[in-house]
């Protein structure tokens, strides 16, 4: 056989002549097969035309400039690999057309060492001559539309500038401490984890990272310095208790930790956790502190849980050696608020999880969040006021949201699953009629394909069963918020905003992004907005729209306001700030003066990228193959790609894949084989990683990063689109890979497009389908959007929306890429050639000939398909067809069909080049060129020949770290900057009525609050800052603060937060409630720890004033006595006050309910 193979190779180069072959009456491929029939006589007039396609490019190694040939140039450095070209003033412009003659002679003694049989250089041979680029035939249609490469710059101009406290970590490396949470204090901001909480303090928000091999574990090389505590169980929830100066955290395991704020830090250690007990017996979902200082909490199947601030206090003030003691004080004196509304089995609240818990401070009330239902609860009595649903209809009728199954009796529910499943079984039972034998083998397709249809088509019908169900998810409240005005806001899966009233009373809705709500913040007259979509937005309090853009590329999972700035977590981990007042002109000074700087935080690196693609025709390759194919190639390479086509194929494969994607599945036994077999030929473990893939029926593709490469690697995606049989049955279709390489995305898509000569119109619609449709998600096996933060019911929801993620023109997944690559076996033949005359041009080698009959060069030249994208110039045979085990030239098919040899197998890309001269920046952050483009002909396993391509990719990317140090250092310098900083702190004026207030039981006073500003409206909001004692000699004992500085139970503040316009005055009512629960009584007899006690009190009240967007207070003191009788208070008489205004809500009726001052 290996004789056989020298001797068709020598009388192959023995036919490449020194000058353009004559063409001849009979055919030289006589001399490479047998049996090949009768052949037809030729007539072809001789022109220069060996490289007549416009968009051939080439590179010049010297300048880095790619340009294009000039006409009726002599010069071989047009076709030769390692050509040399400078421009002409005569050149042709991008995308013409010219003729070209070409040195045959120069050309044979060049490539006089390559071997026939493998489509190009030996591997020895690449290692005597340096790799230097290919040119590159380039697609007319690429500079419009969703075909113009993005654009990139080195601060982004579409959204403010910010500081990227946390750049986006790569997901891998946040296995077991994603971030879920954020709070912010004064003087730090805080983010609970999967391992417990970290803390930032602001004053090191611009300071630069440990990088590499610091302090600072992988993932956080580039964010600011921080903290981390001792390991604990993932948190879920945090608030800030500025009152304790703790910030409490609740935990997957239930429990309730606190942690001081403001503490002297180490690096050695974690900080460790202070009080902490066990709140429930599932996770701990939300939390909120009231405004009478109570922490509630939320966790599964609608339980609601208070833990008095009188018994946290008293645990804390609990000596080291009394701490053991701490924890039951504290679980002991717990409210289950679901058990008090719970009577004969009956709950009057939803049995769905508590995702929310909102502290209305306005009105002393909270708002507990379910799936699709609230319940409101007045914060002081802690007794249920309302409980409604998502549509504002009351729900106070004692039912629950969701049905008790017990409530059906069996037969019926056997009689409706058997009622709904029955038309599904009928469409599986897929009947074929007996026919006679001709009609049976003349309609085996087309009995096929209705097979395949039918099965699809009942999967994808069971699938969709739940469609109603989807509808109410997508009514789902995801995020809750309070207004600057004392509105409550509340977002949904959906994208849905609605504003209610503080009575729970549905106001108005309004949708301004298709995508679902994560989370809101509310400062002065904006709202903050955070979708799955990376978007956030901000609105005024009427919910017009003020601005939007994408501030991440995942989902925004919180918003937090501290230090004069918003921060948003995305689900991947990264932090930004963002200005408050923005956007604003503080912006634009920003990033002009960061761009200028781009120099010194510019970082450039080289990555080499093998890409191989193989339609295996349902067989196995041996390791030998696999080794002529990828393994003699990978020495210097840091990222494989590898796409197969038909890896295993049938209509029953075919139809169980369509089910398996139906239900989220992929994968089969024969492709994790072939990942396995390739994984060893790349010496998996030791040299490469094998870091994902996709399978969709026949195709599959697969990634593998060297492991000295894959700290900079990571963030994979996947895809799939089908394009056969209606667009559902995978046997046709696309499959992807996205992923970050030095925080640059790349995409990878493995086709198989239409087959038959005559579909060229079906590939190129096959093509434009999956260009326009492919949307990558997290693989299936890596899915976790709980450790990310994400509620299912708001991810679902991103996958029909993705076109309209991006404001930018809705644009695909694969259009905002810096890199694209596409591979396969796009089947584009070889037309206007008969097979015998395809057989003569490949025996000579002319593959300049051959190239004007390409299919998917004429397509692309037309603009047709894969437009804009490049290709290096082919220089091996056709890869199709050949007969399995035949090597050599001599195996193209000569069967009964005789098929036109074709390059069916291709590899294309596009990179971040507008045009060909364009040097690798942040402006264009990814430039590459192709070093090797060959088939591996000796490769005998198919009916198709692997094709492998190595890229070396320029990469321009920011060092994050730099960039926020430079950041900061502006913000110091600057002038402008400064001057609308200064601009931000201011606060309109204000004064109060009295600074001292006495009250007698059952006193009301009405504290007047003035905006004296003509222009600019005020917010205000009024904690307390301690109470204390006074004795026998009226002096005050030391003033302690209750939780978040909320009041005492005897006092009542309403409304205690608001927004006046200007020049108008607001009435605060200070009223005197006694106060006291069945709780604080034992026997009888008061609890003196935990009950008010008799003595005359006093309390100082904060009115803390603002405006729209200031970044400092102004505060009012004003001093609360209560003079008392001195007389005990019976317990008949406690619990008749207690009854008497249990129900708040009537004694606070004479507040308006926007809390707004006109």
């Amino acid at each position: 056989m290996n004789e056989r193979l020298e001797e068709d190779d020598r009388t192959a180069l023995a036919g490449i002549s020194n000058s353009p072959p004559h063409r001849k009456a009979y055919s030289y491929s006589q001399q490479l097969r047998t049996n090949t029939g009768t052949h037809h006589k030729r007539q072809h007039q001789l022109r220069k035309h060996s490289l007549d396609e416009n968009r051939i490019l080439s590179h010049n190694p010297k300048n880095n400039v790619y340009v294009c040939g000039t006409p009726n140039s002599s010069s071989d450095d047009e076709f030769y690999p390692y050509s040399t070209i400078t421009a002409t003033g005569g050149g042709v412009a991008v995308g013409s057309v010219s003729d070209h003659h070409v040195d045959y002679l120069h050309l044979s003694q060049r490539i006089g060492g390559m071997a026939v049989g493998d489509g190009g250089c030996d591997d020895d041979d690449f290692e005597k001559f340096p790799q230097q680029p290919m040119p590159e035939f380039m697609g007319s249609g690429g500079g419009v539309g969703i075909f113009r490469v993005p654009n990139r710059a080195p601060v982004n101009p579409s959204r403010p500038t910010c500081l990227e406290l946390r750049p986006h970590p790569l997901r891998e490396t946040q296995v077991g401490k994603f971030l879920r949470t954020i709070v912010s204090t004064e003087t730090q901001l805080w983010a609970g984890q999967e391992s417990g909480v970290r803390v930032w303090n602001y004053s090191d928000s611009y300071k630069p990272g440990t990088g590499v091999g610091g302090r600072a574990p992988r993932g956080d090389e580039d964010a600011a310095p921080f903290y981390e505590s001792t390991s604990a169980s993932p948190t879920i929830c945090l608030i800030v208790d500025e009152g304790s100066k703790f910030v409490w955290s609740g935990h997957k395991d239930g429990k309730i930790r606190s942690w001081k704020m403001d503490q002297n830090l180490s690096d050695d250690n974690g900080f460790k956790e202070g009080l902490s007990w066990q709140a429930h017996k599932g996770p701990v979902l939300s939390m909120e502190i009231s405004s009478y200082g109570d922490i509630w909490s939320g966790s599964e199947s609608g339980s609601i849980r208070v833990w008095p601030w009188e018994a946290v206090e008293k645990s804390m003030s609990l000596s080291l050696e009394e701490r053991h003691m701490a924890s039951l004080l504290v679980e002991r004196s717990v409210i289950d608020l679901k058990s008090q509304v719970t009577i004969n089995g009956v709950c009057n609240i939803s049995s769905s999880d508590v995702k929310c818990l909102l502290s209305d401070n306005a009105r002393a009330k909270v708002w507990a969040v379910g799936s699709l239902s609230f319940s409101l609860w007045d914060a002081r009595t802690r007794d249920l006021l309302k409980v409604f649903n998502v549509d504002g209809q009351s729900q106070n009728d004692n039912r629950s949201d969701v049905p008790s199954s017990s409530s059906m009796t069996s037969s019926s529910s056997s009689t409706s699953s058997a009622t709904q499943d029955q038309p599904v079984e009928d469409e599986m039972n897929v009947k074929f009629v007996s026919k006679s034998k001709k009609e049976k083998s003349q309609g085996f397709l087309q009995r096929s394909r209705n097979a395949i249809m039918g099965a699809a088509d009942a999967v994808r019908r069971v699938a969709t069963k739940g469609a109603g169900a989807f509808a109410e998810d997508g009514k789902r409240t995801e995020a809750i918020v309070l207004a600057g005005d004392g509105m409550i806001w509340t977002g949904s899966s959906n994208g849905l905003l609605v504003q209610w009233d503080g009575n729970g009373n549905r106001l108005q809705e309004f949708t301004h992004h298709p995508c679902g709500v994560l989370c809101f913040c509310s400062y002065g007259s904006r709202v903050w907005v955070g979708y799955v979509s990376g978007m956030v937005q901000l609105l005024d309090l009427e919910g017009n729209l003020i601005a939007g853009w994408v501030a991440h590329n995942g989902p925004v999972i919180k918003l937090v306001v501290g230090n004069g700035s918003v921060f948003s977590l995305a689900t991947h981990g990264g932090i930004r700030g963002w200005n408050i007042s923005s956007p604003a002109p503080i912006d634009n000074i920003l990033r002009s003066e960061l761009s200028d700087r781009e120099i010194m935080y510019t970082r450039l690196e080289s990555v080499k990228i093998l890409v191989g693609t193989w339609n295996v025709g349902q067989g196995r390759a041996s390791h030998d193959a696999l080794m002529s194919w990828l393994g003699s190639a990978v020495s210097d390479v840091g990222i494989v790609v590898i796409g197969l086509q038909e890896v295993e194929m049938g209509a029953g494969f075919l139809a169980m894949s369509a089910a398996k994607e139906t239900v989220g599945l992929e994968g089969s036994a024969i492709g994790q084989w072939w990942q396995d077999h390739i994984g060893k030929a790349l010496d998996e473990g030791s040299t490469f990683e094998r870091v994902g893939s996709r399978q969709l029926a026949g195709l599959m593709t697969a990634i593998w990063v060297r492991n000295t490469l894959r700290t900079h690697v990571g963030d994979l995606d996947v895809a799939a689109v089908a394009c056969g049989l209606g667009r559902a049955i995978g046997n046709k279709g696309g499959v992807g890979l996205r992923l970050r390489v030095y925080d640059r995305i790349m995409c990878f898509v493995n086709c198989h497009l239409a087959a038959h000569l005559e579909a060229v119109n079906r590939r190129n619609a096959d093509f434009d389908h999956i260009y326009r449709t492919m949307t990558f998600t997290r693989s299936s096996n890596m899915l976790n959007n709980a450790a990310a933060g994400v509620s299912s019911a708001a991810q679902m929801l991103r996958g029909p929306n993705a076109s309209t993620v991006n404001p930018d023109e809705g644009k695909p997944d694969l259009a905002e890429a810096d890199m694209v690559v596409f591979c396969g076996d796009f089947n584009y033949r070889l037309f206007g050639i008969s097979y015998d005359e395809a057989r003569d041009f490949v025996s000579q080698r002319s593959f300049d000939w051959l190239r004007e009959k390409d299919q998917l060069r004429a397509e692309m030249k037309a603009g047709k398909a894969f437009q804009g994208m490049r290709e290096a110039l082919i220089r091996f045979p056709p890869t199709y067809k050949f007969e399995r085990g035949k090597p050599g030239l001599g195996g193209y098919d000569s069967g009964e069909k005789k098929r036109i040899p074709a390059w069916c197998d291709r590899i294309l890309y596009r990179d971040n080049r507008a045009n060909p001269a364009e040097e690798c920046s942040l402006e264009c952050p990814v430039v590459a060129s192709i070093l090797q483009y060959e088939a591996r002909m000796d490769v005998t396993e198919s009916d198709h020949k692997p094709v492998r391509c190595k890229f070396n990719v320029d990469i321009a990317h920011v060092d994050r770290s730099l960039r926020r140090e430079e950041l900061g250092k502006i913000l110091q310098s600057n002038d402008n900057i400064r001057s609308n900083l200064e601009a931000l702190r201011f606060v309109p004026e204000t004064s109060v009525n009295t600074n001292k207030i006495k009250l007698k039981n059952q006193d009301t006073f009405n504290l007047k609050i003035t905006n004296k500003s003509g222009e600019d409206m005020v917010f205000f909001h009024i904690i307390c800052e301690g109470q204390a004692t006074i004795n026998e000699d009226s002096v005050a004992s030391e003033y302690h603060p209750r939780g978040s500085l909320g009041f005492p139970r005897w006092l009542e503040v309403t409304p205690a937060a608001g927004m006046i316009d200007p020049d108008q005055v607001a009435e605060i009512t200070i009223h005197h409630e006694e106060f006291h629960t069945m709780e604080e009584f034992v026997d009888g007899v008061p609890q003196s720890w935990w009950s008010e006690d008799t003595r005359d009190k006093e309390v100082i009240l904060l009115v803390n004033v603002r405006g729209s967007c200031s970044t400092e207070t102004k505060t009012h003191r004003v001093n609360v006595r209560h003079c008392l009788s001195g007389n005990p208070a019976l317990v008949d008489q406690k619990l008749s006050v207690s009854k008497k205004h249990g129900g708040s809500s009537s004694s606070s009726s004479h507040q308006k309910s926007t809390l707004t001052y006109h």
